[in-house]
């Protein structure tokens, strides 16, 4: 199978540059070349990931039109982007973009620090909130108490326990898509759900369409599974997909597959309306691309009275394009290991059928604690106490952030537990390097993107608050400091100028 490359069409390419915020200038600040802030608008596109690696620009004569600029303003720019290595050309080829070779890319995955390494770290690498007691023990001896006749089998259940999937279904159709318990496979984590789709219907070399950004893990479980992930930028700030890019996608690169977080997405917290996902729903079935949808932040809505969307199965109620993941490790706690899979009866088969040789099944206990906690109060009250605990956590970090890092740009999203923080000009991957010197540990932007966007992005989890917030605030400024005045180990990223046509 061929490899797949986007092309951005003229009109499209100036649109997005003739879209991009002008910076004020400073007093006696002189105005760019007019080549210089176009190489630098199309160098911003690339880094953000608006613009994918390896797309093919326009000819140097069809993007001058589209910008009512001279062919020799476009061809310097594009010289400038060749010698900064964000562009390559082949005569009779084209021009494509790249990243430099030496650009700074992630070394490591988002693995959590063992608490009792931690010291005086504090590690904003993990979007996780501690346990929601009582609850979590009240559900173990709930469990416990229900856990002798099931000692009594193999305790294999390669679909779930037959309680829980009947529980989770009955949540589906409480939330007004009616469910059968046949339509769920309980998994090991969302992790483990994404790890049996993929290797269910993306086998090596398929292409597997992703948001840009998108969440790290899944998307080194993807590459590890062999896959050719297709980036699609976001829309701008918190207002979910771009729809116009999602079609084209799906249209021209036909993914096997699509993978996306409707619900508080996860790096940048943005919410879909539903509109978008009717309409993300009717292109994947046109295309005959399967959805797979991660819900692990649904129940995560932060602000009092928010009305959310039907979930996105609600369009696809059969379950036959869309695929919904769910867990219990954002809503819940991440040391329950416990996910779902709601689809078509006879996908959930499959997946089944072919878990036999991954794990054949979920821990019995953790099963009989969710089930326990889903049937009582003990769900309701510990989600609400999470939501609490977010909200508190969110409003901390923002403060701090803003006070000692005003350059920093962000969006306070309305869920979810992560902010998506353009750092005003500075290397993400030199910050993490600085910040694990001064005592805080971030991951930079690259790692939630494909093929080395997001340079000049990280992601802080609202996972701390109160002293604990104000004291990372203020060692992130310490680390923003060093990369500044270059005592990070590598050049400061320089704040690429907006071209104006």
């Amino acid at each position: 199978m061929a490899q797949w490359t986007s092309a951005v069409g003229p009109a499209q390419l100036a649109r997005q540059l003739t879209a991009q915020q002008p910076r004020p200038a400073g007093p006696g600040t002189r105005r760019p070349p007019a080549y210089r802030a176009l190489a630098d608008g199309i160098r911003l596109l690339v880094l953000e990931g608006r613009v994918p690696v390896a797309a093919r620009l326009p000819a140097e004569r069809e993007l001058a039109l589209a910008l009512s600029v001279s062919r020799t303003t476009v061809a310097a720019a594009y010289e400038a982007l060749r010698a900064e290595g964000f562009l390559e050309s082949r005569r009779g080829a084209g021009s494509w973009t790249t990243v430099p070779a030496g650009n700074p890319l992630p070394a490591r995955g988002l693995e959590p620090l063992p608490p009792e390494s931690l010291g005086s770290m504090i590690d904003l690498g993990c979007a996780a909130l501690p346990a929601p007691e009582p609850w979590l023990s009240r559900g173990f001896q709930g469990a416990l108490e229900e856990l002798p006749p099931y000692a009594h089998t193999h305790g294999d259940y390669p679909a779930g326990l037959p309680a829980l999937r009947r529980t989770l279904a009955d949540r589906y159709t409480a939330r007004g898509i009616p469910t059968m318990p046949e339509q769920i496979m309980v998994t090991t984590g969302a992790m483990g759900a994404m790890d049996a789709i993929c290797h269910l219907f993306a086998g090596r070399g398929e292409r597997i369409a992703v948001e840009s950004p998108s969440y790290a893990n899944i998307l080194q479980l993807m590459r590890e599974a062999g896959a050719r992930l297709v980036p699609v930028a976001m829309a701008e700030g918190l207002s979910g997909w771009d729809l116009p890019r999602w079609r084209q996608v799906l249209r021209d690169a036909a993914p096997r597959l699509a993978y996306v977080v409707a619900d508080f997405h996860n790096p940048t917290g943005a919410l879909a309306d539903e509109d978008q996902r009717r309409a993300l729903v009717d292109a994947a079935r046109s295309a005959g691309t399967v959805l797979v949808v991660d819900e692990t932040m649904s129940e995560l809505r932060l602000e009092e009275g928010l009305e959310m969307p039907r979930p996105v199965c609600a369009f696809d109620p059969a379950g036959s394009t869309v695929l919904t993941v769910g867990s219990a490790s954002k809503a819940f706690w991440a040391g329950m290991r416990i996910g779902w899979v709601r689809a078509a009866p006879d996908v959930i088969r499959s997946l089944v059928a072919a878990r036999a040789y991954a794990d054949l099944g979920t821990p019995v206990l953790e099963q009989l604690a969710v089930n326990w906690l889903m049937g009582s109060d003990g769900w309701t009250e510990a989600v609400a106490l999470r939501r609490a605990q977010a909200r508190e956590n969110r409003d901390a970090l923002v403060a701090a952030v803003r006070r000692e890092l005003p350059g920093w740009d962000f969006e306070v999203p309305l869920g979810g537990l992560t902010l998506w923080v353009r750092t005003g000009g500075l290397s993400g991957s030199r910050l993490a390097e600085a910040g694990e010197r001064v005592g805080v540990r971030v991951p930079s932007g690259p790692r939630f993107g494909v093929d080395g966007a997001f340079e000049g992005y990280v992601r802080l989890p609202f996972t701390v608050g109160g002293a604990v917030a104000d004291e990372a605030a203020v060692r992130l400024a310490a680390a923003a400091r060093a990369v500044r005045s270059g005592a990070a180990g590598g050049p400061v990223a320089e704040e690429p100028r907006t071209f104006v046509a």
